[in-house]
């Protein structure tokens, strides 16, 4: 598999995302949320975390709640593998979850993404940089996620003290601005739609960013096989994965999560990338 540094440890180019495992659904009308979440018990999860690493998959972007926790628990108990890249869970004071977080010696710990543009919407920029202290005082490198490429870009200019990025490739906050993560608000993503052009104004960005960038929803949280037939999937998940890989810098990685109901997607993952990087 095609790993690069981060920080001083090898990581898989993919890197696998946990928004399926705590039923994060962008497709609502064919897999809901409650499927997904309901699919993934604490066995199923366990089991597709051995399956990446079994797949050559090295590292997991965990949500630092007590679904995954009690996951990754169970997961190293048995003998599992994985580095981690922890998204903070905005129920829990980051302090505290900074501190749960290190049970688990992540590799990374970023600043949650609609948390950070929530942040920056309400010119709460002061509260925003202190909360990127505390995640660097883990000792973790400091991540920072973000919808919105001008807020990446704003950050690297105004020097931040960000060591790396996670970027969505889709403005989640067209319509949402000034409203908080839906882990607060208890507001879902049924009906939050992903627009094309986006992708290419972050690609932009991550392209004038030195840093290392984690480009994420690389496949629209699926909405991009919106009427296609499912023999279509493979090929245009490929091209849009492709597609990312030729945006984004050599030192830069996509991540991507899982839905393992219906078929291997991890393996299928697996076969892509081998297809793109061997070009």
């Amino acid at each position: 598999m095609p790993t690069l540094d981060f920080f001083g440890t090898q990581i898989t180019s993919m890197i696998i995302g946990d928004n399926p495992v705590n039923g994060h659904s962008y497709i609502q009308d064919r897999i809901s949320g409650e499927e997904m979440s309901s699919f993934y018990t604490e066995d199923r999860f366990v089991d597709m975390l051995f399956e990446c690493e079994a797949a050559g998959f090295n590292t997991f972007l965990p949500l630092a709640c007590e679904k995954d926790f009690s996951a990754l628990r169970k997961f190293y108990a048995n003998g599992g593998k994985m580095n981690l890249i922890f998204q903070p869970f905005p129920p829990t004071p980051l302090e505290i979850n900074v501190k749960e977080m290190m049970e688990f010696a992540p590799i990374g710990i970023y600043h949650q993404g609609t948390t950070t543009d929530y942040l920056t919407e309400t010119d709460q920029i002061d509260l925003l940089r202190h909360n990127i202290e505390l995640i660097r005082e883990s000792g973790a490198a400091v991540g920072l996620c973000s919808h919105v490429p001008e807020t990446l870009l704003m950050s690297e200019n105004e020097n931040w003290g960000i060591d790396f990025y996670m970027a969505c490739l889709y403005n989640a906050r067209r319509d949402r601005r000034g409203v908080e993560s839906g882990f607060i608000t208890g507001k879902t993503k049924a009906n939050l739609l992903f627009y094309p052009d986006d992708r290419f104004l972050m690609y932009d960005a991550i392209q004038k960013i030195k840093k290392p960038v984690i480009a994420y929803k690389i496949l629209a949280g699926g909405q991009i096989f919106e009427n296609h037939i499912p023999s279509e999937y493979r090929e245009i998940a490929k091209r849009f994965i492709k597609e990312a890989y030729d945006n984004i810098k050599p030192i830069d990685a996509t991540c991507v999560g899982v839905f393992q109901r219906d078929f291997d997607q991890i393996e299928q993952n697996r076969e892509m990338l081998l297809e793109i990087f061997s070009v």
